[in-house]
């Protein structure tokens, strides 16, 4: 039963410690610098025919309705009314805000999971026991996003339409570039290169938690009694 016990407490740690990571890692892409960088690079004023401020004032209402709401997905270039996005356009964003909202929601719980293991953590042994346990969590999140980024970007076309079939399975994410803004907004160049550069960062994050967790660790270890008794030996 205690090995049984430990294996959950590990998979349970694991699991909440990548659903954190990830979370942190997504959310500087999700900021104006970010997107407007990535915008010039995918040329989506050229895509829109948009001006810079233009471009910027739809790009910044899309972003508010995403990420603070309400998601009504109304932006209209300044002076005008007419919303940019047609209405499909607006039901997908609605459903992709659906989307963040349950993956931060779960990521919140997975946080509550690790901090209830901290605090219900005793002692100096058991607490480097943790730490340990992230130190792990880390390296294992790096290699999978390693392994998986390098798949995803040898084919990230059918990566890209298996993720949205599996979260979005209405089928309302396909739209022409020739006509359809939402996909002249935010171009193909500029979610293959966010992807990478999200998963450089999860990879960054991972390590970073590699290297606290066995520093953290092992500080834990040598002044535990335990641990001072061996140095003495």
């Amino acid at each position: 039963m205690p090995t049984v016990r430990g294996a959950l407490a590990s998979i349970a740690i694991g699991l909440s410690t990548a659903l954190v990571v990830v979370a942190l890692a997504i959310l500087p892409f999700l900021a104006p610098p970010w997107v407007s960088f990535e915008q010039g690079r995918a040329q989506a004023a050229a895509w829109t025919g948009f001006t810079d401020e233009q471009l910027r004032a739809v790009t910044d209402s899309v972003l508010h309705d995403l990420v603070l709401g309400p998601p009504d997905f109304l932006a209209s270039l300044p002076g005008e009314t007419t919303p940019v996005l047609k209405p499909n356009e607006r039901a997908h964003m609605r459903d992709v805000r659906g989307v963040f909202s349950g993956f931060y929601s779960v990521t919140l719980a997975g946080a509550l999971v690790l901090a209830i293991a901290f605090l219900l953590t005793r002692g100096r042994p058991a607490r480097a026991h943790l730490w340990r346990r992230l130190a792990r969590s880390g390296t294992v999140i790096a290699v999978v996003t390693i392994v998986g980024g390098g798949i995803g970007v040898l084919v990230f076309d059918q990566a890209f339409a298996m993720f949205h079939e599996i979260f979005f399975p209405g089928g309302n994410w396909q739209f022409d570039p020739r006509n359809d803004r939402l996909v002249q907004l935010f171009p193909d160049r500029f979610w293959s290169e966010t992807t990478v550069a999200v998963g450089i960062t999860v990879v960054a994050l991972s390590l970073g938690l590699r290297w606290l967790g066995a520093r953290r660790a092992a500080s834990l270890e040598r002044s535990s009694p335990s641990g001072a008794l061996a140095a003495a030996a």
